[in-house]
């Protein structure tokens, strides 16, 4: 059967979009391959079609629950049975029982963490399966080296002899996270799939503004005037609290989403998002990941993201319906500081190596520094990752890289908000790409018309008993 009438049949689509055949080609050709394409491109169709030409289990590594729970769902809404989440979702009985039945499930999808695990390792090695899948595969350059050390432990395991091909998918990459790609996945001359990571139908807005009070005046008005699906990014947890609340007590139907909220939690406030519910999300940088959501016509950044690479994420999560959509990013002098103070404050220092190495000589668990509080949760991973490969003065010398990174990564992000020339040329640039065509409306620079993407929020007959958001928005003001 040709790959049309698969694509039909499953799926009931009568066409491939642009790069999906290509990649379907090369791993039923059994190569490994690396495919860079946008959000709403498509990416899960490349491993969910050749499961049914294979005809043995597709292994997927997933980043975040919730992003499972998405996948799992639209495949059954395609009719397929055969799909199962491993993850911490599970009881300790369900576990077992999928376990024991594994080899029968079609889609196996899992996290980094669970498939490490020994029992799980020890049931993949007793199957066949047809490809590997490693799904929004950025995170390993992204999180691998200062976040989530098990992206970096996968590569041990696919390493294997005889392992199936290998597929790593994301929207968008560097030409250095695709090196870090095939180097921690040992992938064997992969083929590859760049497809141009520019988003003609998302509208550039870049306004700076005085300090942090103007972007929270700024940001009420703007919100309860304009129509969202949209998503508003902020720095802390404590900002998309205070931002959700003041939004409430305006009668916009908005909820926050952060790290402090339980798995349960935020794939609850996600789903209420989807299915259209709440018009707005405030959240960290937690939220958006593969999130299936076709018409959000805004994404705003309240401040200044870590990097390009996060940037282009995050925005490419509007628009997907191939409509109009802003993309805004407010920015007031001093943003970058309070950035890289962010991106380096999960980081371990020389003192917690010197200190780990001290407790191991005096016999007591390094372990204790969590219990003392002496680094977070984050930062002890990252930091017992290391020491475990290599020397204290390699991983001092690691560590350093590390932040220095991340402060030329903020410095690159902030030469794109301060540019003159235009906005959209540059952000293609840094991947090494060339801008095809400018549209209109292209970015703040080229000129653009916001009256003509923006629509006006139609405003609910009834709105939200609560404190008068006017106090809520004296409360930012003031930076409470």
């Amino acid at each position: 059967m040709k790959l049309e009438q698969l694509l039909h049949k499953h799926f009931g689509y009568s066409a491939f979009r642009p790069g999906q055949k290509e990649v379907i080609e090369a791993i039923l050709q059994e190569k490994d391959v690396i495919a860079l394409l946008p959000t709403g491109m498509g990416k899960s169709l490349c491993y969910q079609l050749p499961a049914y030409t294979l005809q043995k289990p597709v292994l997927i590594v997933s980043p975040l629950l919730s992003l499972m729970q998405d996948q799992v769902e639209e495949l059954k809404r395609f009719g397929e049975k055969r799909v199962v989440a491993l993850n911490s979702f599970l009881s300790i009985t369900e576990k077992r029982n999928v376990l024991l039945y594994l080899e029968q499930y079609r889609f196996i999808f899992t996290s980094p963490e669970m498939l490490l695990q020994q029992q799980v390792q020890e049931k993949l090695a007793q199957m066949k399966l047809g490809l590997i899948v490693v799904d929004e595969a950025h995170c390993i350059s992204q999180w691998g080296f200062d976040f989530r050390p098990d992206y970096l432990r996968i590569g041990e395991w696919f390493s294997k002899e005889n392992r199936p091909p290998i597929l790593a998918l994301s929207a968008t990459a560097t030409s250095k996270v695709v090196q870090d790609i095939r180097e921690t996945l040992s992938l064997k001359e992969p083929f590859e799939f760049m497809y141009n990571v520019d988003r003609p139908t998302i509208h550039l807005g870049r306004i700076v503004l005085e300090d942090k009070a103007d972007k929270a005046s700024w940001l009420m008005q703007h919100i309860k005037e304009t129509a969202g699906p949209g998503i508003l990014y902020v720095s802390s947890r404590k900002r998309a609290q205070q931002y959700s609340t003041a939004f409430l007590q305006a009668g916009i139907r908005t909820a926050a989403y952060h790290a402090g909220y339980g798995a349960e939690d935020r794939q609850f406030i996600q789903q209420q998002f989807i299915d259209g519910e709440l018009d707005w999300i405030v959240a960290t940088n937690a939220f958006g990941m593969g999130i299936n959501k076709q018409d959000i016509r805004q994404v705003i950044h309240e401040s200044m993201p870590a990097n390009i690479a996060n940037y282009m994420q995050e925005i490419g999560r509007a628009g997907r319906d191939g409509q109009s959509a802003l993309a805004i990013l407010l920015y007031s002098e001093g943003d970058e500081e309070l950035a890289k103070f962010v991106v380096t404050g999960d980081l371990p220092t020389p003192h917690h190596v010197d200190r780990y190495q001290e407790l191991l000589f005096q016999q007591i668990q390094p372990t204790q520094m969590l219990k003392n509080g002496e680094l977070s949760e984050t930062a002890f991973r990252v930091l017992d990752y290391w020491i475990q490969q290599e020397s204290t003065e390699q991983v001092k010398a690691r560590l350093n890289h590390l932040a220095l990174e991340k402060y030329r990564a903020v410095d690159e992000m902030l030469k794109i908000i301060q540019t003159k020339g235009c906005i959209r040329e540059h952000l293609v640039g840094y991947f090494g790409q060339k801008l095809q065509k400018k549209p209109e409306n292209c970015c703040e620079n080229c000129g653009i018309h916001y009256d003509e993407i923006k629509k006006t929020r139609l405003k609910e007959d009834k709105k939200i008993e609560m404190v008068p958001w006017e106090s809520r928005l004296q409360q930012l003001l003031l930076g409470i």
